[in-house]
């Protein structure tokens, strides 16, 4: 069973919940996910855990994980660009490291989509996350069209060139290539297809932070992620980990793909 992916990251599983789960029903969530993995490999340390609520439930949750000492990370599904002012509605990642939160998911294809986020604010909003401590989790990817006209890795190897513009070498950051194609879905990319583009992810990564930085940083692979595929895509040695969304709120689920080394053998 191996600990570690290649280059000696530790795997990364992070379940997005995206708009679901009041604060009341996060924490009975969060209890018996907990319960469930007594016998994980998070316990340990060898994989982390990370889990994503809406705005409204960070402070609960993060209130559950600090009583109850349960080992997960907790983290943001956006940040604003500013850190305070009148921004009617936005929420300062200074609030979020108030939280104790330790990761801010960035440039996720429904934000790109839905509040029409381009890589100027994506790169802003990564710069936002590191001025206050958080690990930013830059999402990249393409859509169908995309692909057929560009091919699967020039979409988001441009996305992330931006996004990394101004970030220093010691950066702690995390990127997830997540094909708009894949997600929600049910039609995930091929292990093969996510080791490529994940490969060609870690090169900039190098041209931009360098050699260093892509050797630690970890780079997940999301859409359509399942108990019965996680492990496929953790064979590869430019995938350290998973960025689940609708397996992430079903308990069971998301416990079968976090415990992925031991019931495989990866």
């Amino acid at each position: 069973m191996a600990a570690v992916t290649g280059g000696g990251r530790t795997p990364l599983i992070a379940g997005n919940w995206k708009m679901n789960l009041d604060h009341l029903q996060a924490v009975a969530f969060v209890q018996k996910l907990h319960w469930t993995l007594k016998d994980a490999a998070h316990e340990d340390g060898s994989v982390e855990v990370a889990v994503f609520p809406p705005f409204t439930d960070i402070r609960t949750v993060q209130t559950l994980l600090d009583a109850d000492k349960i080992p997960f990370a907790l983290g943001a599904q956006d940040l604003s660009t500013k850190d305070a002012g009148a921004y009617t509605g936005e929420v300062s990642g200074a609030f979020l490291a108030k939280l104790s939160a330790r990761y801010v998911i960035i440039g996720h294809s429904e934000r790109r989509e839905y509040h029409h986020e381009g890589d100027e604010i994506v790169a802003e909003k990564v710069q936002a996350a590191l001025r206050h401590g958080l690990v930013p989790v830059i999402c990249v990817g393409e859509t169908a069209a995309d692909l057929e006209e560009f091919g699967a890795a020039a979409v988001p190897v441009g996305q992330l060139e931006k996004a990394l513009d101004g970030v220093p070498a010691d950066a702690d950051i995390v990127v997830a290539y997540e094909p708009v194609w894949a997600i929600g879905s049910g039609q995930a990319a091929t292990p093969q297809q996510a080791q490529d583009v994940c490969a060609k992810l870690r090169e900039v990564i190098g041209q931009k932070l360098g050699a260093d930085a892509a050797e630690r940083t970890r780079v997940l692979y999301g859409g359509s992620v399942k108990s019965g595929n996680i492990a496929s895509f953790m064979r590869e040695p430019d995938v350290d980990g998973a960025l689940v969304g609708g397996a992430s709120l079903l308990v069971d689920e998301f416990a079968a793909i976090i415990r992925y080394q031991k019931h495989v053998g990866v």
